[in-house]
């Protein structure tokens, strides 16, 4: 037995291609106007502005006249303060002021707690070709809440040619060339009572680095294709239980030839990972003939997985073990 356990193999995911997202105004009013209770107001213009940084900037400063530091690159929202502001301004300098704004390049423009923008206010956002929005939600929290809805737009994402399960919380994307049977072992863990998030194109998104999240592209999510069978709708078939619309990434799985193995691992010292834009997610290999449960396999490593996350290793504490007695019988 080997006293080394550090990782010795590193896979590198290359047959990933990347996504750079591209948030317009248009996708982020489609995408959160209901979480974010935004209701246009006024002309519909500007929908194909770019929204470039994930945060919100309140234009107080920008709104007197100052523009040396000012975040054009942000959505732009009015508070209680920035309202305020222009009210208290005449009539011609509010337009000029507001016009000096929108000449910025500006995303668009929201308005807090529920307020209106004057018809000839509204008429210079029209002209600019900025739009406007409102929201009855109070300044910090719509702030609050826009950034955390923007996070996941802004996330880097790939795509994994592979699918993804839930397997008591673990999350495990499961690879292999075609028809090597990743469908299929999928099918007999959803039918262990397991959750389907992806079947064989997987989206993956990185969270600030630190964690990667998986879902289906909307045209293909709920289904699998079964080959002999077609289409199936799992949710339809199985119940709204068998799926999630995702899930973290614990743990990849490939599925390879046994045949195509020169060496199977038969102890699991050494543990290997699969990279994922620069995050390193464990990585166990299946060998696959006929007769085998993979399924069943498959299952096996997501606990196994599941434990090592407690900070219990078989293969190690077996080692340890064997170590032990050895030494005692020297």
């Amino acid at each position: 037995m080997s006293t080394n356990h550090a990782p010795q193999s590193i896979v590198s995911g290359g047959d990933q291609r990347k996504n750079v997202p591209v948030v317009t105004v248009e996708s982020f009013f489609r995408l959160h106007a209901e979480a974010l209770q935004l209701k246009l107001e006024g002309n519909r213009v500007g929908f194909n502005r770019k929204i470039r940084e994930p945060t919100i900037n309140r234009p107080g400063l920008a709104l007197s006249g100052f523009y040396q530091y000012f975040a054009d690159k942000r959505v732009q929202v009015l508070g209680a303060a920035e309202q305020s502001y222009l009210a208290s301004l005449s009539p011609k300098l509010r337009k000029q002021r507001f016009r000096e704004l929108c000449a910025q390049k500006i995303p668009c423009i929201v308005l807090a707690r529920g307020a209106h923008l004057s018809p000839e206010l509204l008429a210079v956002a029209a002209e600019q070709g900025v739009a406007v929005f409102r929201t009855p939600m109070v300044t910090m929290r719509f702030i609050n809440a826009a950034t955390i809805a923007m996070e996941a737009d802004f996330s880097p994402t790939v795509t994994e040619f592979g699918s993804m399960v839930d397997i008591l919380g673990v999350g495990v994307l499961i690879r292999g060339a075609s028809g090597i049977g990743k469908s299929e072992c999928v099918l007999g863990l959803i039918e262990r009572g397991y959750s389907l998030v992806a079947d064989d194109v997987t989206r993956i998104t990185s969270f600030e680095g630190r964690e990667l999240m998986c879902t289906a592209p909307e045209l293909t999510r709920y289904h699998m294709e079964v080959r002999g069978i077609g289409i199936i709708n799992v949710a339809s078939i199985f119940g709204i239980g068998s799926f999630r619309t995702e899930k973290r990434l614990d743990l990849v799985v490939t599925l390879q030839d046994w045949a195509e193995l020169e060496e199977v691992d038969r102890i699991g010292l050494d543990r290997e990972f699969y990279e994922i834009m620069k995050l390193q997610v464990p990585h166990v290999t299946i060998p696959v003939r006929p007769g085998r449960d993979v399924a069943r396999m498959v299952e096996v490593a997501a606990l196994d997985q599941k434990l090592k996350g407690l900070g219990r290793n078989s293969a190690v504490e077996f080692n340890d073990k064997l170590l032990d007695v050895m030494t005692k019988q020297s």
